[in-house]
């Protein structure tokens, strides 16, 4: 679904968080991607960034296929990056400099297919160009990652709010409906008279 253009948005808001040297390591996981023509989109606190948006978080994420993570890794360490497969078997890492990116291929459960990159865009990064996750495709990544073990609704609070004309809430509402974290937290956004918990975008509900 098309979303609707946010006028507003920023070109620079990476710069603005004094993430310069984050950016720096993006840009070169992004590059070497790209020259293996390995398949990928920008996903986390970047991404929200490159949409225009706030995060609390200083993250970077590459969503790529499980099927590419070998050849990923063996391009990355090629280009001078350290790998590392840590316990959680949904993603591995790389270090450049100290400096961590995650290149997950298995968000919440669901794997990265050809669908999960029909549903970016692409955005500036810093002035390089490249497929980032949609601003809704975000949102319900973070409503999914709420749990008993982890609940912390304050880091979700910034997207929502910057991103929210750029959301398609009916389709987060529908995507997140078994969880009973995310349907709290849609109602908090409700409360908060941030989209109301119908989905309906502000000002565009019925009388």
């Amino acid at each position: 679904m098309d979303q609707p253009a946010y006028h507003h948005r920023r070109e620079t808001p990476m710069a603005e968080r004094g993430d310069e040297s984050l950016v720096h390591t993006l840009k070169k996981v992004a590059a070497v991607l790209k020259q293996e023509e390995i398949p990928f989109a920008l996903g986390g606190s970047f991404a929200v960034y490159a949409h225009g948006g706030h995060s609390s978080e200083h993250d970077v994420d590459f969503l790529i296929r499980e099927v590419d993570v070998e050849r990923a890794l063996e391009a990355l360490v090629a280009a001078g990056f350290t790998a590392e497969r840590p316990p959680e078997d949904w993603l591995v890492k790389v270090f450049d400099d100290g400096r961590m990116v995650d290149l997950i291929h298995r968000p919440i459960e669901t794997p990265v297919t050809e669908e999960t990159f029909a549903d970016t865009m692409v955005r500036p990064v810093d002035a390089i160009h490249m497929p980032v996750l949609s601003a809704t495709q975000l949102m319900v990544h973070k409503l999914l990652s709420f749990s008993q073990h982890y609940c912390d609704f304050a880091r979700g609070l910034p997207l929502a709010r910057s991103l929210r004309e750029q959301i398609d809430w009916e389709r987060v509402r529908k995507e997140t409906q078994h969880s009973p974290y995310a349907e709290a937290f849609l109602v908090l956004l409700d409360r908060l008279d941030v989209v109301p918990y119908s989905g309906t975008p502000q000002g565009e509900g019925t009388p």
